[in-house]
């Protein structure tokens, strides 16, 4: 017995020992939480903020606040793209053209206050918001779950991955939103075609989902849905890749941490890029959505994507397709700005890791 109770008091840790364990411990969960960001002393595990839903909620809401922001300037690019095209014409009681009023973007944004009223540049905010909710969140979660899939537990992501990733997402997100997005551009147009006098094809959001069934059928709700998934994915090759690469990047190169300076400057870049990768595409993309159609819902102007890019260029020249590069890109930088800054902030603040 006295051996057994020697032995026992032998194994356990004297005063001091145990003390420097409890350091060691304490030392290593610090170590582990500056590594990771977090500031509670609590071992790494999943977090609910980096569940798909948080995710996507969260994205949902940043778009929303970014697209709130800058949406006077995409109903100016908005106008500004239709402008030249047979659509945007008008004839008065002699049958003479009409000339259009508006050609630059300040032109443009001042005709429509000055004509139509300062609140009429948020017009066809409500369908814009409707397709954040399928378009931004499943554009984000897309893109995680694809880069998740292809690093497969590596650290590294190659600009081919996050260029797959990033097309991938945009397209299935736009091919989802598709019906928002034509409502939304239906909407835009009729205060134009009002300030031209001609007659009002649809008075809300609604009017013009009911009547766009009506004429071609629920599947008429993707006119225009080929040029609008092209433009989605070059859009999020040039945002999400560009975001992700250039933030990495940075904090790679210059030791910064994931903070408000890295991500500001990676959204510059990001809508710079997503801008001139997309504006070509987004022209082509309004003008087939806007253009008249027949009894069965086939345009008038365009058979599609390719004959609207062709009479573009042949009619009005190859430059043609960066009507509204201005706007798009005065739009994108806020937009992308906004967006990321949003997304990444509430994330922090939900304890979720960094995207």
């Amino acid at each position: 017995m006295v051996v057994a109770r020697n032995v026992a008091e032998n194994d356990k840790p004297s005063t001091g020992e145990a003390a420097a364990a409890a350091s060691d411990g304490d030392t290593t969960m610090q170590q582990t939480a500056a590594a990771t960001g977090r500031t509670e002393m609590r071992p790494v595990k999943y977090h609910y903020a980096d569940s798909f839903w948080c995710t996507y909620l969260v994205s949902v809401f940043a778009a929303s606040i970014a697209e709130t922001v800058t949406y006077p300037l995409d109903l100016t690019k908005t106008r500004l793209q239709i402008q030249g095209e047979a659509a945007a014409t008008a004839v008065d009681a002699e049958g003479a053209v009409k000339k259009l009023k508006y050609r630059g973007m300040f032109a443009t944004a001042t005709g429509i206050i000055r004509e139509e009223g300062a609140l009429k540049l948020w017009q066809g905010i409500t369908p814009a918001l409707y397709r954040h909710l399928v378009y931004s969140g499943v554009r984000i979660v897309t893109y995680d779950a694809l880069r998740k899939k292809l690093r497969n537990g590596k650290e590294t992501f190659s600009l081919w991955q996050s260029a797959l990733s990033g097309v991938g997402a945009g397209a299935l997100a736009q091919w989802l939103a598709s019906p928002a997005d034509l409502v939304k551009v239906h909407v835009q147009m009729e205060g134009k075609r009002r300030a031209m006098g001609l007659e009002p094809r649809v008075h809300s959001a609604a009017h013009a989902f009911r009547k766009i069934v009506s004429r071609g059928g629920v599947f008429g709700l993707w006119k225009g849905s080929v040029p609008n998934v092209q433009r989605a994915a070059l859009v999020n090759l040039g945002d999400l890749t560009t975001y992700d690469t250039v933030k990495h990047f940075i904090m790679h190169k210059t030791g910064l941490p994931d903070c408000h300076v890295v991500h500001i400057m990676s959204s510059i870049c990001a809508g710079l890029v997503a801008a001139t990768m997309g504006t070509p595409a987004d022209v082509v993309k309004t003008r087939i959505m806007n253009q008249p159609t027949d009894a069965s819902g086939r345009g008038l102007l365009y058979k599609g994507s390719i004959d609207c890019l062709q009479q573009t260029i042949g009619k009005e020249g190859f430059f043609a397709l960066y009507k509204g590069f201005l706007p798009v890109w005065i739009r994108m930088a806020p937009w992308s700005l906004t967006f990321w800054l949003s997304f990444e902030q509430i994330r922090a603040s939900l304890g979720a890791s960094g995207y």
